[in-house]
């Protein structure tokens, strides 16, 4: 971490620490959140939206009218395929499958697109050829097209901006997995290479402090008002779950398996000696005057990515428990609403101030992507043992 921190953060972080250390030594005393309880959650704040949006061909209509395949309701999908896997309900799959079909299982402004936003819809499709046992080619054709003719080309500086990652980094390690082809891992980790060391001049990732810029108009000489680095909560969650996805999906031999492994580990290791009393993350990690205060996505992709890592295996269960489970409580207890309506969602952006002021009962300008979130985190939570 650099050297020069404003007084009120270092103690900030030292007081983090501490608290990590103590969590460490009482994890057995950490009670697991119930599961019904985790998947009656997730089913009311799935529940309310299915009621909301029963037309899943509908375009979003706000500032402007988009299709309803936009990177917002990808995320959503994503997050209830998760929630398919832990509970297996046919309205579920059915939703999910006439959303796919109205979209004739093609991608955002067309199969060619290099658009990561555009093309995240491509994870669920492809979730869906694999539910049904690969028995319908047809459902992965454009994706496949789309990520083929990316392959086809040199260009490699596509994902300009860190959201890109979790859009499409897992549609590539998807690929790879399933037709076993080398060509998918290989194309990943040159475009995650350019964003993490070339991007915004030297790399949007900061190797000193081990969290990500959002994109180039946030690295130095940008500063947030108490003078440290600007690093959004829900850009950096966006890369916590590229790479819990892509450490799913990546052959552990992969020549790159390590780096992506090391760079998770880093990045939620940054993440504790920063999480907020009550248990959320500020949307501005290294700047909680910045519009601090309770966010859910952010928080919500964290507890994804750690229980992702407990579950599999990769980080230190004594350290995280205690971490996630508190951010999940807090996330259960202040954000969904008893009918489902989830609360203190950022809108759409790139930065803290987008969306802001943040509350209970505020609709953000997209409620997909939040319960997408939502979902993610509770599949993992509730995977727990």
């Amino acid at each position: 971490m650099k050297k020069l921190l404003t007084t009120g953060f270092f103690a900030l972080i030292l007081a983090g620490i501490t608290s990590c250390s103590v969590q460490k030594n009482s994890t057995a005393k950490v009670e697991l959140p119930n599961k019904k309880e985790v998947l009656e959650v997730s089913r009311r704040a799935n529940q309310y939206f299915m009621n909301k949006w029963p037309d899943t061909g509908k375009d979003i209509v706000g500032k402007k009218v988009w299709p309803s395949n936009l990177w917002t309701r990808a995320v959503y999908y994503e997050g209830l395929i998760a929630l398919h896997s832990v509970d297996p309900q046919k309205e579920y799959y059915d939703y999910a499958m006439s959303w796919a079909n109205n979209h004739k299982w093609d991608l955002m402004r067309g199969t060619y697109t290099r658009n990561a936003d555009h093309q995240a819809c491509g994870q669920t499709y492809i979730d869906l050829y694999e539910i049904d046992g690969k028995k319908h080619p047809e459902r992965i054709k454009n994706v496949k097209a789309s990520m083929d003719s990316m392959i086809a080309t040199k260009k490699v500086d596509d994902w300009w901006w860190i959201d890109a990652l979790q859009m499409s980094m897992p549609i590539f390690t998807k690929l790879g997995r399933i037709t076993g082809e080398q060509k998918y891992f290989d194309k990943n980790y040159e475009m995650y290479a350019y964003t993490k060391y070339k991007h915004g001049g030297n790399g949007l990732y900061n190797q000193a402090d081990k969290i990500w810029w959002r994109d180039k108009d946030f690295v130095p000489p940008y500063k947030e008002p108490n003078g440290e680095d600007c690093y959004w909560s829900r850009g950096n969650g966006w890369v916590v779950a590229a790479l819990a996805k892509t450490l799913h999906d990546t052959p552990k031999t992969d020549a790159h398996y390590q780096e992506y492994l090391q760079d998770y580990k880093d990045l939620l290791a940054a993440l504790l000696p920063i999480q907020r009393e009550d248990g959320f993350w500020n949307v501005s990690l290294h700047d909680p005057t910045n519009f601090g205060g309770k966010e859910m996505t952010g928080t919500a992709l964290f507890v994804y990515g750690m229980a992702y890592g407990i579950n599999n295996g990769l980080i230190d269960r004594d350290t995280y428990l205690p971490v996630l489970v508190k951010a999940w409580n807090a996330i259960v207890k202040d954000s969904v609403q008893p009918n489902g309506f989830l609360g203190w969602v950022q809108g759409t952006g790139k930065e803290p101030k987008d969306g802001q002021p943040l509350s209970i009962d505020k609709v953000p300008d997209f409620e997909d992507y939040g319960l997408g979130c939502l979902l993610l985190a509770g599949s993992e939570v509730y995977k727990l043992k």
